[in-house]
């Protein structure tokens, strides 16, 4: 990996930039990056070694087993899901019963948005408060960042109250159905994911009044980028709340950190990527690990996901379940949902940073 001092850069000012998309859209066919997207200059070597022969070897959880009425094909598909968080922390989900012609109006929709003139996108300009019902901005904080990202996003909460963009035509009405089923396979999952922990299968959508939980909505977009081995799209990070759920428009980006190596993400054809997140960790005190993951870019073609982070109610206090407690010593100290979120949200991607505050010893 080249030194910092090694890479070529331009001499020119640094520029300010409030939209990747727009800046390479007036750049033309410009062969270099602004120093300040040079996020990869500095990562450690063991963060190169990418482990292109356990792709294949991400978990597969069929939704149907899960749900069905069958007791056997039921407990099966729950232990395989325990399998799945206890040793990846991420699982395709298959026959999870979301219409093909959804995603595919929601991909198209969120290339139109973000496809809008600028001057219609910056009346959901980031205003820096992670509580704003809809965002636009770009990278992911960049007043704390020491470099930035090479993406795009807009970020709505779409639960316990719908907030979303009314442009294009067409595209609120399309997130509003696919938030709402996405809502529905995370409580699901949740059920089967308490039961593998020898819970009842309401155990964590009570202790978390899930019902009237958080959800935000992320719309990522990652524009050709000239010199992709210098900059990423996000770094390595866990995500805030219970479960992530995540789908993108075929163009692959998504690795996962699997015991110290990075491991590709090629979801099977109409599956969703599910991520583990934090505050799952923290009540199943350790047992289940939120994953770390980072996106890369690519110089040929743009990349769109769509992520929806499913979360605990803001104001609840969130800590490792009292039942596990009752045979082994909390891993983490207690924090309420929206602290942690604000947390998140203004600060500076790190690892785990965060979880790693409120981890015990």
């Amino acid at each position: 990996m080249a030194s910092a001092a090694s890479i070529p850069s331009s001499s020119q000012p640094e520029p300010n930039i409030f939209s990747i998309k727009e800046f390479a859209k007036s750049n033309g066919d410009f062969s270099l990056i602004p120093s300040t997207y040079h996020s990869i200059s500095q990562i450690h070597d063991d963060d190169d070694d990418v482990a292109e022969d356990l792709a294949s070897s991400i978990p597969v959880i069929d939704f149907s087993h899960l749900t069905s009425h069958h007791p056997q094909t039921h407990a099966k598909a729950v232990h395989l899901l325990g399998e799945a968080c206890a040793e990846w922390g991420v699982f395709m989900l298959t026959n999870h019963g979301i219409p093909e012609n959804l995603v595919e109006k929601l991909m198209k929709k969120s290339r139109e948005f973000h496809d809008l003139p600028i001057e219609e996108k910056n009346e959901y300009g980031d205003n820096k408060s992670p509580f704003q019902p809809i965002r636009h901005g770009t990278s992911f904080c960049p007043q704390v960042e020491q470099v930035h990202y090479w993406r795009d996003y807009l970020k709505a909460t779409t639960f316990p109250q719908f907030n979303f963009p009314h442009k294009p035509p067409g595209y609120r009405e399309v997130a509003y159905e696919y938030s709402q089923k996405i809502r529905g396979l995370a409580r699901k999952l949740l059920e089967g994911i308490s039961e593998s922990l020898g819970l009842g299968s309401n155990s964590i959508v009570e202790s978390t009044e899930f019902d009237s939980g958080h959800q935000l909505f992320v719309v990522n977009l990652y524009p050709p980028c000239p010199q992709p081995h210098l900059a990423l799209g996000l770094p390595p990070h866990s995500d805030i709340g219970l479960l992530t759920l995540l789908t993108q428009n075929g163009i692959g980006g998504l690795q996962v950190k699997h015991h110290g190596k990075w491991v590709k993400v090629n979801p099977l054809l109409n599956s969703i990527t599910v991520l583990l997140s934090d505050q799952l960790e923290v009540m199943s005190n350790g047992r289940y690990e939120s994953v770390l993951h980072r996106a890369i870019l690519n110089n040929e073609e743009t990349r769109i996901s769509v992520v929806l982070a499913n979360g605990p109610a803001l104001d609840k206090e969130i800590g490792p379940l009292a039942e596990l407690l009752e045979k082994e010593k909390p891993l983490f100290e207690s924090m309420k949902y929206q602290d942690y979120f604000q947390f998140q949200q203004r600060s500076r991607l790190n690892d785990k940073s965060r979880l790693d505050e409120i981890r015990l010893n």
